[in-house]
C-alpha cells in the first residue's frame, strides 16, 4: 500500500507499507514521471513501514517503466529513506553507494521530521 505525502512540487514524498502491489508501483511511477516532466531535478522522500513483500505480477511493468530512469539519474536530487526495518536501511545504503552522485541519506523512524526537512526544505520554511 502507498500513500502520497503533501510536499513541494519537485518532491515525490510517499509512505509505503504492507505488501506493495503493481498498482502501487504504477501510481508511484506516474507521479515520478509527472514531476520529472515539470522539473529538472526531482527529490524523493520514501518512508517504509513494515514492508511485507512485493506483488511479483507487478514487477515486469514496473521494470519496463523504471529502466529508462537509469539514463536520467542526474535528474535526481536529494533522496531520503526512512525505514523501520534494518534490512531496508541496509539495502538503501547499498543503493546509495552504487549511486554516489545522488545526494542520498537513510534515516530511522524517529528521524522522520529531519528527513522530510532535509529533502523538502521549502515545506519546512513555509511552516508546513
Amino acid at each position: 500500500m502507498h500513500e502520497f505525502i503533501d510536499s513541494s512540487d519537485d518532491v515525490l514524498a510517499l509512505a509505503v507499507s504492507g505488501k506493495i502491489t503493481g498498482s502501487d508501483l504504477d501510481a508511484i511511477m506516474t507521479r515520478l514521471d509527472s514531476a520529472m516532466a515539470r522539473h529538472e531535478k526531482v527529490h524523493m522522500f520514501v518512508e517504509t513501514r513494515t514492508i511485507d513483500g512485493i506483488e511479483l505480477s507487478g514487477l515486469p511493468a514496473y521494470t519496463a517503466r523504471a529502466m529508462p530512469l537509469f539514463g536520467k539519474l542526474n535528474r535526481f536530487g536529494r533522496v531520503a529513506i526512512v525505514a523501520d526495518q534494518a534490512w531496508i536501511r541496509l539495502a538503501s545504503r547499498l543503493e546509495s553507494a552504487i549511486l554516489p552522485f545522488i545526494s542520498y541519506r537513510v534515516f530511522e523512524p524517529d528521524q522522520r521530521a529531519e528527513a522530510l526537512a532535509w529533502v523538502d526544505p521549502a515545506k519546512t520554511q513555509s511552516g508546513a
